[in-house]
């Protein structure tokens, strides 16, 4: 599992554009990098949306990942691991019903 944090971006046309020689390059039209053009895109409401939704939202508590590591570092972290067999015996048996 990996616990950094990591942002999902769209490769945009211009980063394209800056490696003329690529394949992806060439199935942009990028031509030397001399020529540049624009495009326009709109997004729907519902995308729209989605970007705030995903802006605004937090979903990991970057200091105790932060916490975590640093026991993970020094060889302090304690792991229960009767409570993590009972939580995915627990999930199976869920997933049985």
């Amino acid at each position: 599992m990996k616990i950094n944090s990591t942002t999902n971006r769209p490769i945009s046309a211009d980063a394209v554009a800056q490696r003329p020689d690529s394949a992806v390059a060439q199935a942009y039209g990028a031509s030397n990098g001399s020529g540049s053009s624009s495009s326009q895109v709109a997004l729907s409401s519902a995308s729209r949306k989605m970007l705030a939704l995903q802006d605004g939202s937090n979903d990991i508590n970057v200091e105790r990942v932060a916490a975590i590591r640093a026991a993970i570092a020094s060889g302090q972290l304690k792991i229960d691991t009767g409570k993590i067999a009972d939580s995915l015996i627990a999930s199976a048996r869920d997933l049985l019903k």
